[in-house]
């Protein structure tokens, strides 16, 4: 039980890190949590990890807007060595849903997949 309490902290602490690397267009940060592999997933694009990262750096900084920093953990399903969390990412004037996929290996949790797109019930104004 431990065990899993000290899990969920780890991938909370990384969710933090994952929502202060989109704020701030941190790419060497965002970098450090996604698993080399990653598959990105959108409806009717996919990415990989690097065209991602390219596109974070090349797109307009939240934070530098003055853009509130409204994002949260939805939840979190932690199954053993791997988790699933449901987060609320209110992102450039757009409410996104991200869906991600962690795995724990070779003992440390690393993002191996990413779900997202608008969601469909909630659009912000900025």
């Amino acid at each position: 039980m431990a065990e899993a309490a000290s899990d969920l902290a780890i991938i909370e602490s990384m969710i933090g890190s994952y929502f202060k690397g989109l704020h701030s267009a941190d790419t060497k940060l965002l970098d450090s949590l996604f698993d080399d592999n990653v598959s990105l997933y959108a409806p009717g694009i996919r990415r990989t990890k690097a065209q991602w990262l390219e596109l974070v750096a090349n797109r307009p900084v939240p934070q530098a807007l003055g853009h509130p920093y409204r994002y949260q953990i939805l939840s979190i399903e932690l199954c053993g060595e791997q988790a699933f969390a449901k987060l609320s990412c209110p992102l450039l004037g757009e409410q996104y849903i991200d869906f991600l996929g962690f795995l724990h290996e070779q003992g440390q949790w690393t993002i191996v997949s990413k779900q997202y797109a608008n969601n469909p019930f909630l659009q912000l104004k900025q």
